[in-house]
């Protein structure tokens, strides 16, 4: 939802362990130099651990990124199993040739061992990697110490490496365990981030994502430090949280009272947000855009300043809460302004005594354009004019940015739909027209009711819709050129041979334009980025989002 408007390609802070958002502080590259340590020149095992968030899986995955061709791998992510489904689960993984009686310990490690020799004689190397080894049973963790017995008189033919939460470190040092662990040659623990490591690792992730300004305040970044306490995963969830915040508000940096109210909600944090909060879940299915931004906006309006909150690793936090960082000891929260209209119940009433249908905004939309299609109209009516209407789902910066008049579609608490048509804003309110009577209401009584649907109308310019990419060739092609010339300005390599054609340099320029814009930077020209384009060159009598205050 945000990508576009940070001009990011992708969301930089996800969960799921991208090898490519790996950030090697000192000790996770000690932890790799551990794994390719583990699988080159060890025997035996080797141990990694790590709280629950600190990168353990992702830096598995750049292990196996980086492995020589030579080395086979049998990875086992659910440890929970019996040591006979255990013994089967690594012959599948290895693609063992399985015995006729796979009921038998004794024979899956009788071709485990054939296997493993074969390979060794090919010059392979296999390894054996276990995560979430803390859950392995005791009978397990036997099987295991046997499978180190399969060797040569040189070295051994598996080598194994557990990566397990810190409880490994407790099952291994059983004394029923102790043969096991005189086997671990190899034992390293990852930490938490620290305060510059956090804060270099927020900046590292943007920039893989593909952001070309700093987006998070400083302030902000070390707030997400103090409240993560330096774990990877609490830093992404907040982080993500927080840009989404931001976002909902138009804004293009992410401040500390953003992270604050972020860090609150991935912290469960209901007592200050009752039952007027909407469940992150449901603004997924009813549609980001509008619910977020309203969510945000009577949060920052609404809540009591907030301490700090408590997210898991307690004592981790309060230590870094010793740390000398200068913090503004509370949230400021503005004084309430007079509002310029009645707030909700207004809306209400007015939605009561003002029924509306899409074809009458539509038809009215058309009015701004100078035509008269009467009461009701149609997108096929708008085409035979010129014209072309867009359906889309964004937000409130979206409709600003793109400054045309749109019919929104507000859904109240009955689940009735109405259709208002947007002609401005205001400072924090819209101006709308409900079946041509204009009022002026507050942008969070709206944001309540509207989930990010609207439709707009605007003027293709070769009166055509067609998306521009890389090899078109035609006259659109050639106004996305000019078009492109006027607005960045006239360079030195904007001449073209063949001006008509899609090429690599209007392909640049074009994303240049995207990047500025906080578009999706794909190097295509949709209907939003030729629709932003004609905003910017309109012409005085095309209609355009107006501030009813100037």
């Amino acid at each position: 939802m945000y990508l576009s408007f940070y001009g990011l390609n992708e969301k930089p802070f996800a969960i799921t362990p991208d090898p490519r958002y790996l950030f090697l502080s000192e000790r996770h590259g000690e932890g790799l130099a551990h794994l390719v340590y583990g699988v080159t020149d060890s025997g035996g095992f080797i141990q990694l651990t790590g709280e629950v968030g600190t990168g353990k899986t992702t830096l598995v995955r750049r292990l196996l990124g980086q492995l020589p061709a030579e080395a086979d791998v049998a990875l086992i992510l659910n440890p929970q199993l019996t040591a006979l489904e255990f013994l089967l689960a690594i012959c599948e993984e290895l693609g063992v040739d399985l015995p006729a009686d796979t009921g038998s310990s004794k024979a899956l490690v009788d071709a485990l061992n054939r296997h493993l020799l074969g390979s060794h004689g090919q010059g392979r190397r296999t390894i054996l990697l276990v995560d979430e080894a803390q859950n392995l049973s005791a009978e397990v963790l036997e099987q295991l110490r046997l499978l180190t017995n399969l060797e040569t008189a040189q070295q051994k033919l598996l080598q194994i490496i557990l990566i397990g939460q810190p409880e490994l470190r407790a099952v291994l040092a059983q004394n029923s365990l102790r043969q096991l662990a005189q086997r671990v040659t190899g034992r390293y623990h990852l930490e938490p981030l620290s305060r510059d490591e956090t804060l270099a690792y927020i900046d590292h992730r943007m920039k893989v994502a593909g952001a070309l300004t700093e987006v998070f305040e400083p302030a902000a970044k070390r707030r997400v430090f103090r409240l993560s306490g330096g774990i990877p995963r609490l830093i992404n969830v907040i982080c993500d949280r927080a840009l989404l915040g931001a976002y909902s508000e138009g804004s293009r940096s992410v401040g500390d009272a953003v992270v604050r109210r972020a860090a609150a909600e991935v912290a469960g944090d209901e007592g200050r947000r009752r039952a007027w909060l909407l469940p992150a879940a449901a603004v997924a299915v009813l549609g980001i855009g509008g619910a977020v931004a309203w969510w945000w906006q009577n949060s920052a309006r609404l809540a009591l300043p907030e301490p700090e909150v408590a997210l898991p690793l307690a004592a981790v936090a309060q230590a870094n809460e010793n740390e000398a960082v200068a913090e503004p000891d509370a949230v400021a929260v503005p004084a309430a302004a007079e509002p310029p209209a009645p707030g909700p119940p207004a809306l209400d009433a007015i939605l009561e005594t003002r029924p509306t249908t899409v074809d009458g905004a539509l038809a009215d939309l058309l009015r701004l354009w100078g035509t008269d299609a009467g009461d009701r109209a149609s997108c096929e009516q708008a085409a035979a004019l010129g014209l072309s209407c867009l359906r889309q789902r964004g937000s409130w910066p979206v409709l600003k940015q793109l400054d045309r008049p749109a019919v929104l579609t507000l859904i109240d608490s009955g689940g009735v739909r109405h259709f208002p048509l947007l002609t401005g804003f205001a400072d924090d309110g819209v101006e709308l027209d409900f079946a041509g009577e204009s009022h002026r209401l507050p942008l969070a009584a709206v944001s309540d009711l509207w989930f990010g649907d609207y439709l707009l109308v605007w003027r293709p310019p070769t009166g055509r819709i067609e998306a521009l990419r890389p090899g078109s060739r035609g006259d659109a092609v050639l106004w996305l050129r000019q078009s492109l010339a006027e607005l960045q300005g006239n360079l030195p390599d904007d001449t073209s041979d063949d001006p008509e054609l899609f090429d690599g340099e209007l392909e640049s320029r074009l994303r240049d334009f995207q990047r500025r814009h906080r578009l999706e930077v794909d190097g295509l020209a949709g209907q939003q980025t030729q629709i932003l384009i004609n905003s910017m060159l309109a012409s005085e009598n095309t209609p355009r989002l107006t501030d009813p205050l100037q």
